[in-house]
């Protein structure tokens, strides 16, 4: 049961990434490729949980691999964000609209005359 769960919490990119290892790994494969085994330095972790971090990013579409003579590199496959970028593009208009909001406030102060 424990492995079915464990299945579902990684069956597509929003689930990958809620895990803190995850985010770290895709914010260093931003600026390119990295090998396995300088990821897990860079971030602090043995390099078999970094494998399975990745296999996991891989799995859902966020990480891409080739082979480089013997080294694997790993690269961020941004496509892969693309239903996430879409949902949070959903919240754009209501930042949109606070900031608006608040502009009108700051404004509102600066012009309201100060009692000294």
């Amino acid at each position: 049961m424990a492995a079915m769960a464990r299945a579902a919490t990684t069956s597509d990119a929003f689930n990958a990434i809620a895990e803190p290892q995850r985010r770290d790994i895709l914010a260093l494969l931003r600026a390119g490729e990295w090998p396995v085994t300088d990821l897990a330095q860079e971030l602090g972790m043995s390099q078999p949980r970094a494998s399975k971090h990745l296999r996991v990013l891989r799995e859902v579409g966020l990480v891409r691999v080739r082979e480089s003579g013997k080294q694997r590199l790993y690269g961020l496959d941004a496509r892969g964000l693309r239903p996430i970028h879409e949902w949070v593009g959903g919240f754009e208009r209501f930042w949109a609209d606070s900031f608006d909001r608040l502009d009108a406030y700051v404004q509102d102060l600066q012009q309201t005359p100060r009692e000294d």
